[in-house]
């Protein structure tokens, strides 16, 4: 599969914790970048009101997931807090075979299979400026109780342990700067913004409460 799929397009992995801004990331990058592609990933996760079913998720039930899983339709697959997300192996497929640029946004544990798959993918991964902002972010979107906020607070310590995993880098302190610099990875491969540089050592360990 892994030879089939990489003499077409490329493949782009982004992974963020929760709170980060990756999907608003995303949505600017397709946005203004018509030549990239969305693979869109199912999940059994509840649909929010601004969401629509085909364009942010295929929303299925547990069940119709699991049969997924058992008939291998997945490139990847998680459990991320109590859901389930996968991306299609089919739709990955078919839109590289056409030659485009796909990106996938998800969490670090479908980034881990998908470079086990695909290793000449590129990968990429988003951070907040600060914990407090993460928490900020979380509690604005005013969805979630405090025991939610709180665990979702201390997963998003536990995914960002996986940031040196990546290729790339994105801090998503100002939103317009943060665009710029994921555009200038998919379309420039950007050296500056590889995961070893060292301007990201304090921001880590202040992150991290290291």
């Amino acid at each position: 599969m892994s030879d089939r799929l990489s003499h077409h397009g490329h493949l782009y992995v982004v992974a963020a914790p929760s709170g980060a801004g990756k999907t608003s990331l995303v949505r600017a990058l397709l946005a203004q970048v018509p030549s990239v592609r969305f693979s869109i990933s199912y999940t059994t996760r509840k649909q929010r009101p601004a969401e629509e079913h085909g364009k942010d998720y295929f929303f299925v039930d547990k069940a119709v997931f699991e049969s997924m899983v058992a008939a291998g339709e997945f490139l990847e697959h998680a459990q991320v807090f109590d859901n389930y997300y996968g991306t299609s192996k089919a739709q990955v497929k078919e839109l590289m075979a056409q030659g485009a640029n796909v990106i996938l946004e998800i969490d670090w544990q479908g980034a881990q299979q998908i470079r086990k798959v695909m290793p000449g993918c590129r990968s990429i991964f988003v951070l907040p400026p600060s914990r407090e902002e993460l928490e900020r972010r979380l509690r604005g979107r005013g969805t979630d109780d405090e025991a939610v906020i709180q665990r979702r607070l201390r997963d998003a310590v536990s995914d960002m342990r996986h940031w040196n995993e990546f290729d790339y880098v994105v801090v998503n302190d100002d939103f317009d700067k943060a665009l710029n610099d994921l555009k200038s990875i998919v379309q420039h491969q950007e050296p500056s913004l590889r995961s070893d540089r060292a301007e990201l050592t304090s921001l880590i360990k202040s992150l991290l409460g290291e």
